[in-house]
């Protein structure tokens, strides 16, 4: 048997149960994988409370799409993304993972990319959806060298990335957070400022030449609001969790498509590449064991956890 977590209930946080699962051995062009690191999402936590496919989706609901650990087993032909063949033993990670919240996996071994040396399993579980869609954001918002960008909820796990990435580009960032955060956004190389009332009339006064495109992962009013008053073309505000009021405002939502699709996909491969030369971070705010997944859950629901939440089955 195989220990996964699932929603057992459409409750939030409260029905988040670890339950144990069959086990299945790889078909043709598939592999099993015992997991080391898996991470939780908002979309999960969604998912979990009925929000996204509810009463059409049958319980209990397995969780989780990003995972990371080693090849137990294969099927005939188990051609990695990379376009080669793995082998028992290899230490591997992917997104889009179905049910990756588990101690066991298989799927399809075209999902699954060799896992650097130097890239830890937590942070290579981690890598990819934040990653993905960082990238994805800033292609949409046009970013490119000179531009100024605001980065709303820049210390989360996409934002964070955002941030990274759009200063790879040439930009210059500002990006919203908490005060308690700021001292470690100038690390990094972002300009901080607090969020909350008066936030546009900071921003102008950090950048009197104006801003050029912004980017909302918070998906507060305020954010939106911020960003139509500050950037001239709304084309270049962008968001992933404000998808009503953007698309209202003339703004730009992301979610799912063919076009996304291709966008992530193809960017895997260069972030990869990044992380494992130590030039992109992925910031891990905790780990918890398997059986504690209602506690990470329960962080998670905060809103606070500033980085990507772990499980670790073993």
């Amino acid at each position: 048997m195989v220990r996964a977590v699932a929603a057992t209930a459409w409750g939030g946080v409260d029905s988040i149960d670890v339950i144990d699962v069959p086990s299945r051995r790889p078909g043709p062009g598939e592999a099993s994988v015992a997991v080391r690191a898996t991470v939780i999402s908002p979309f999960d936590l969604k998912r979990a409370g009925g929000a996204i496919g509810g009463d059409g989706e049958s319980l209990p609901l397995r969780l989780g799409n990003e995972a990371a650990g080693v090849v137990s087993a294969i099927g005939p032909d188990p051609m990695g993304f990379e376009g080669a063949p793995l082998a028992v033993g290899d230490e591997v990670f992917g997104h889009w993972l179905p049910g990756a919240q588990a101690d066991e996996l298989t799927v399809a071994a075209g999902m699954l990319l060799r896992k650097p040396a130097g890239l830890g399993f937590a942070e290579a579980a981690s890598l990819l959806g934040s990653g993905t869609t960082a990238v994805h954001i800033l292609e949409a918002a046009a970013v490119g060298d000179g531009d100024v960008v605001l980065v709303h909820g820049v210390s989360g796990a996409v934002g964070g990335m955002v941030a990274q990435l759009a200063r790879m580009r040439g930009a210059h960032v500002i990006g919203t957070a908490a005060p308690g955060r700021h001292e470690r956004l100038r690390v990094m190389g972002v300009h901080p400022v607090a969020y909350g009332a008066g936030l546009a009339d900071r921003v102008r006064a950090l950048v009197p030449g104006g801003v050029s495109a912004a980017i909302d992962t918070a998906g507060t009013d305020e954010a939106l609001a911020a960003s139509l008053a500050l950037v001239n073309d709304p084309a270049r505000v962008v968001t992933i969790a404000n998808h009503r009021g953007a698309v209202a405002a003339g703004a730009r939502a992301l979610g799912p498509g063919p076009e996304t699709e291709r966008v992530r996909t193809a960017a895997r491969l260069d972030l990869v590449r990044l992380a494992a030369a130590g030039d992109l971070a992925v910031a891990i705010a905790r780990q918890f064991p398997l059986e504690q997944a209602r506690d990470a859950y329960a962080l998670l629901a905060t809103g606070h956890a500033a980085g990507k939440i772990v499980l670790r089955p073993a």
